[in-house]
């Protein structure tokens, strides 16, 4: 009996140090895998100024080059197939890679909206509302399909098309959006960013003082912040009779690009451990 009770507290130092070594291996296969960015601060940060180039990105191929929408959305999309092609074959978490997509989706997202508005004739408002559907449809199907949508999940390649697929739709809807609320709707381009910033600040609100499942408000949050870009955007590089800066669309983009890549290089960037 004295030498059980000696070996007991033996076995359980053992197992505790075996449970302690199987969290660690957990722990760092998730940093391994994870394949997208730690929702944080400057997450936001970086998607805002993503969302901005993407419209003065946007605006300078198709407005200032005069490659017109159609062809502007095409020499985008070729971009972004290409860097979703170079993101999903990586085999862990690259920030330049992954801030490279998402720009690609803002700036395809700018033209392909432009394009439907002003070239289809669908309006602002049958865009947004359209967009709005796909939207849904695509985040329905992909939690029916595996069974969530937090993006701590997305680490294979069905979970991270399914990804980039509900980002593209979220970023040509916020154009769309973006660009209603500032023309159609009436409030300007400043009246647009403060009505989207407020909402952006109510969502924080939400995060961390109500229930509000934190995957719907991530998702809530990545939506907003692209109109938020959108007028932005088009503060910067619109003419001043209409509201805008007239800034060289060129220069407000090289700005917002360099803004991004000092944001990538001088800061800490951790993959996605958590559901948000």
């Amino acid at each position: 009996m004295l030498i059980n009770l000696i070996k007991l507290p033996t076995r359980n130092t053992w197992a505790i140090r075996e449970l302690e070594k199987y969290k660690a291996m957990n722990t760092e296969q998730q940093k391994i895998f994870s394949k997208v960015p730690e929702v944080v601060l400057l997450f936001w940060i970086i998607k805002i100024f993503a969302t901005t180039l993407g419209e003065t990105g946007g605006d300078a191929l198709s407005m200032s080059m005069n490659l017109g929408y159609l062809m502007s959305t095409g020499i985008f999309a070729a971009i972004f197939f290409v860097a979703v092609g170079v993101q999903i074959f990586a085999q862990k978490f690259h920030p330049l890679i992954y801030w490279t997509t998402i720009i690609a989706t803002t700036t395809v997202g700018t033209t392909l909206a432009d394009f439907a508005d002003r070239s289809l004739g669908i309006g602002y408002a049958g865009g947004t509302t359209i967009l709005f559907v796909l939207l849904i449809a695509s985040l329905m199907v992909w939690y029916r399909t595996l069974g969530s949508v937090a993006v701590d999940t997305v680490s294979s390649p069905k979970s991270e098309m399914f990804y980039w697929v509900t980002i593209m739709f979220s970023q040509t809807l916020g154009t769309a959006l973006g660009d209603w609320a500032a023309d159609t709707a009436g409030l300007g381009y400043g009246g647009g960013a403060l009505v989207f910033g407020v909402m952006l600040v109510a969502i924080a609100v939400a995060y961390y003082r109500t229930k509000i499942s934190h995957t719907v408000l991530f998702w809530a949050a990545f939506i907003i912040t692209r109109p938020l870009g959108a007028v932005v955007g088009d503060f910067l590089d619109k003419p001043i009779s209409h509201g805008g800066l007239a800034l060289s669309r060129y220069s407000a983009s090289a700005v917002l690009f360099v803004l991004i890549l000092s944001c990538i290089f001088f800061f800490s960037h951790k993959p996605a451990q958590r559901a948000h």
